[in-house]
């Protein structure tokens, strides 16, 4: 007879095997991609023209200290949607998710330290990105082999 702990050993390592470590890479990508992509779109009306509204925004309740809060605006618009679109598809994404996580931190400690529960998650999905890279399924990967380094 089989124990229950050897049974579940079996059981998660059967799992395992049917989902690939690429496909959870993927989805990692597509998810907070699409999180900070649409939070780049509130801020733009037409394909980047930041509005006004934007601007008011960083110069009241996003005001950071020692940024100035056009430069932020602009900043942080252009990185929600370049970095999201790189995330996507799987090009630079260490480089992306890191500069993802910074934003979360200073959203975190200047902007909205109340919603930790949020950011904590888009953390937990971006360091995995920034250890393990795009994963198999990336252009990081494809270049990495016409490059010879792997994925």
């Amino acid at each position: 007879m089989t124990s229950p702990a050897a049974l579940y050993m079996r059981l998660t390592r059967r799992v395992s095997s049917l989902v690939p470590d690429a496909l959870l890479l993927l989805l990692a990508r597509l998810g907070i991609a699409g999180v900070f992509f649409m939070s780049g779109r509130t801020k733009v009306d037409g394909i980047l023209h930041i509005t006004d509204g934007t601007y008011e925004l960083f110069r009241t309740e996003y005001a950071l200290p020692l940024v100035p809060p056009g430069i932020a605006a602009v900043a942080a618009t252009w990185s929600e949607h370049v970095f999201s679109i790189l995330l996507v598809l799987g090009l630079a994404t260490r480089v992306s998710a890191f500069a993802l996580f910074m934003m979360t931190l200073v959203i975190e400690v200047f902007v909205y330290p109340d919603a930790w529960p949020t950011h904590l998650s888009w953390a937990a999905i971006l360091l995995p990105l920034m250890a393990r890279g795009g994963g198999a399924w990336s252009l990081d990967a494809v270049f990495g082999r016409r490059l010879g380094s792997g994925p």
